[in-house]
Parts: C-alpha cells; sequence; structure tokens
C-alpha cells in the first residue's frame, strides 16, 4: 500500500511537471490559430471594402465619424462610356443636346446595360452644381436593357464632360463600423441621400445591414480626396481581437478621381 501511494504521487508530479511544459506550447498553437483567424478576417472585409470602392463613381466618396463610430459612402459604377459630342460623318448621329431637359444620344463604343431605377451622372465634381447626392448631374433613364442609345429626362446636365463621358449608377453603398456591437456592416439598396447617413441608426432606417466581421476592436476610415495631379486615397485601419490575440491592419485604396 506504501509503495502505491508513493508511485501515484510520484506520477502526479511528473504529470504536473509535464503539464506545465505542455501548457504553453499548446497555448502559443492556439494564440496562433485565432491570430490567423483574425488575420484572414480582416484581411477579406479589407479586400471586399477596397474592391467596392475602387469602382466608385470619382467624388462620390464621403466618409465621416460619429463618436467610436466610422462610416463611408460612395456611389457604385455601373457602367460607363462616351457619348456622341457631336455630329459626324452620318446625318443618322445622334449627339447629346446639353440645351435640353430630355434628349437621346449615341453611346460611343459598346452598348450599356441599362436597368430599371439606373441613373445617367456626367461630370460629377462632388461640389454644388456638379454633385450626384443633391442630383443636379444625374438623371433617369428612361429604358432599360443592352442600349447603344440612350435617353433620360429630368432637366438639362450643368456641365459637359471634357472627355465625353458618361455614368451609369444605381444606389449607394455604405460601410459602418458598429463599435457598440464590435461589427463591420455594409448597406446597400438605399435611394441617394443629399446629407450622408452618419449613425447605425439612420443606415438601419434606410436598409438592412449586411455583417461583413465581428470581433472589432478598433476602426477608422480617413478619405483625403483626389486632385487632377492624383488619384484620392481611402485608408482603412481595422482591429480584432479574439481571446489574447490582437490583429491590427492598414489598407489604402486609390480612388480615380477624374469624371
Amino acid at each position: 500500500m506504501i509503495e502505491m501511494v508513493i508511485v501515484i504521487t510520484i506520477v502526479g508530479i511528473l504529470a504536473a511537471g509535464a503539464a506545465t511544459f505542455i501548457r504553453n506550447p499548446t497555448q502559443a498553437f492556439i494564440d496562433g490559430e485565432n491570430r490567423a483567424n483574425l488575420t484572414d478576417r480582416a484581411d477579406t472585409a479589407l479586400r471586399r471594402m477596397a474592391r467596392d470602392i475602387r469602382n466608385a463613381l470619382p467624388n462620390s466618396v464621403r466618409t465621416t465619424t460619429n463618436g467610436v463610430d466610422s462610416f463611408i459612402e460612395f456611389v457604385p459604377v455601373k457602367e460607363v462610356g462616351r457619348y456622341r459630342a457631336a455630329v459626324g460623318t452620318s446625318v443618322a448621329d445622334n449627339p447629346l443636346d446639353f440645351s435640353l431637359a430630355a434628349d437621346t444620344f449615341d453611346v460611343l463604343g459598346p452598348s450599356v446595360t441599362v436597368t430599371a431605377g439606373d441613373k445617367l451622372v456626367i461630370y460629377n465634381l462632388g461640389i454644388p452644381g456638379s454633385d450626384v447626392y443633391e442630383g443636379s448631374n444625374s438623371r433617369v433613364l428612361l429604358t432599360t436593357g443592352n442600349l447603344s442609345i440612350l435617353s433620360f429626362s429630368g432637366g438639362t446636365f450643368p456641365q459637359a464632360s471634357p472627355s465625353s463621358r458618361f455614368y451609369v449608377v444605381s444606389t449607394p453603398v455604405s460601410y459602418a463600423c458598429d463599435m457598440t456591437n464590435r461589427v463591420l456592416l455594409q448597406y446597400s439598396g438605399y435611394a441617394i441621400q443629399s446629407a450622408q447617413p452618419a449613425s447605425v441608426a439612420t443606415l438601419n432606417g434606410l436598409a438592412t445591414a449586411r455583417q461583413l466581421a465581428t470581433n472589432l476592436t478598433s476602426c477608422q476610415i480617413n478619405y483625403v480626396a483626389g486632385v487632377l495631379q492624383r488619384t484620392g486615397v481611402v485608408a482603412i485601419y481595422l482591429g480584432f481581437t479574439q481571446d489574447v490575440a490582437n490583429v491590427k491592419l492598414m489598407h489604402q485604396v486609390n480612388v480615380v478621381n477624374s469624371p
């Protein structure tokens, strides 16, 4: 009996010592797995945001911060093309007439696809008088389908594009960092607002949120508007935590600003 007790005691001591040596590598493995998961989650969210932001209508990106919550909104481009600006060699040529409140015009190059609710935007400068959010340079497209001739109504366009470029857009997209619930959200399919929706509650009243990432611990979205000499830059900072693992990533997205 005494020998059995001694053996049990010795085995217990050895097991305790072995557990001490095993615990740290095991915990390091778990922490490494958590960091890998967080990095993958953050990278996926950043890539999704970057892909959408790169497709933004020039000068439509706008950001704001409300307390600890950060927001970015933009109007994605569905189609882009060039309009006929003047009559060419054929009498059938149909140029865009900027003096008319409703008109039809030829699309130069490949035809474009238009669906119900799409709008035509020309020369968006993001300033009063030429701003897609105020509707001064966007008009309702009257026909749908794969078209080589576009028709619109709703008023004259304020300015012609120096490169005769037009855009077909639908509805805005917003990304929101909800730090109260520690989630990154995406909103789409809501009507264009003159002022940027600057709270999660406001966006929830406009559209249904799509959750992109959880365990968000920090978020900051900044936008430096472009000028004629360079593109704009959106800088996104995201931080995530799971157990004791922490990951922080920063990503910069170039935004074309030439309308």
